[in-house]
């Protein structure tokens, strides 16, 4: 395998759908055990939300931003993540910021836009491999027809949807998220006995990280549309792969020569 993340789908720029790989074995050496032909869905959002400062605004400090890491509906992401480094531009004191704890999110003020590079790493029963995400920092308005006057009540946003697919999980994560409000889990095997959570381990025990009382909470984009648009997609595309099966049923029937009959082999 070439790469350790597959793009399944991308309805534009902002909106993706990514298979993240682990290690193959479906035992570790911790004992645990991965379910195959298991997928867990985890959709993300990745933003920055900048307000112009106005009257208060110097030289170098022209806005006050947060860059942030969240869950599509604002639920916590705690389950599955456990770290997120924000790479700032290096002008910044201390460029590399590491958030142990959701809400993943952090606050700067500055003057200009820049990439913000991001990683992302999962609990160690979620996946081996980090998530690498790029955010773009928006300062400036602007709509379809160019930049826009600034206000100090209407913040810039900017977000990105990314919907992160776990093949194969480790039983223990299933057990942790299988609850989870915003988790979706697909081919679960009919009489599956998952393990039992750790002490504090599922969802509505763990100590809440979620957006939903966030002071930036009113400004976060709506994405029940994008997962919406995703399931369209993955429904499209399997009628698509079911009619070009049975095309290929049809045209080897079409092929098969007259007079030709199934038989054992031997004449009456």
């Amino acid at each position: 395998m070439e790469s350790d993340i597959e793009i399944l789908s991308e309805a534009d720029a902002s909106m993706r759908k990514l298979r993240i790989f682990g290690i193959d074995d479906r035992e570790d050496e911790n004992g645990r055990r991965r379910i195959k032909d298991v997928e867990v869905y985890v959709p993300i959002v990745c933003g920055s939300i900048a307000f112009y400062l106005g009257k208060k605004a110097t030289e170098y400090r022209t806005h006050k931003w947060t860059v942030y890491v969240r869950g599509a509906t604002n639920e916590d992401l705690g389950v599955v993540i456990k770290r997120v480094i924000f790479h700032l531009h290096p002008s910044f004191n201390n460029p590399t910021r590491v958030v142990d704890a959701p809400p993943f999110a952090l606050s700067e003020c500055g003057w200009g836009e820049f990439k913000i590079d991001i990683t992302v790493f999962f609990h160690t029963d979620v996946c081996e491999k980090k998530l690498e995400l790029s955010h773009v920092l928006k300062l400036n308005p602007e709509n379809a027809y160019g930049p826009i006057p600034k206000s100090i009540k209407i913040p810039v946003v900017a977000e990105s949807y990314n919907e992160v697919v776990f093949p194969d999980p480790f039983e223990s994560f299933v057990a942790r998220v299988h609850n989870h409000p915003a988790i979706q889990i697909s081919n679960i095997p009919d009489g599956l006995n998952l393990p039992p959570p750790g002490v504090a381990d599922t969802y509505y025990l763990m100590e809440k990280g979620d957006t939903k009382e966030h002071p930036l909470s009113p400004w976060f984009l709506k994405f029940s549309e994008v997962e919406e648009l995703f399931k369209l997609t993955a429904a499209r595309q399997k009628v698509q792969a079911d009619i070009a099966k049975l095309k290929r049923q049809l045209i080897m029937v079409d092929g098969q020569p007259e007079g030709l009959e199934s038989s054992s082999g031997y004449e009456c």
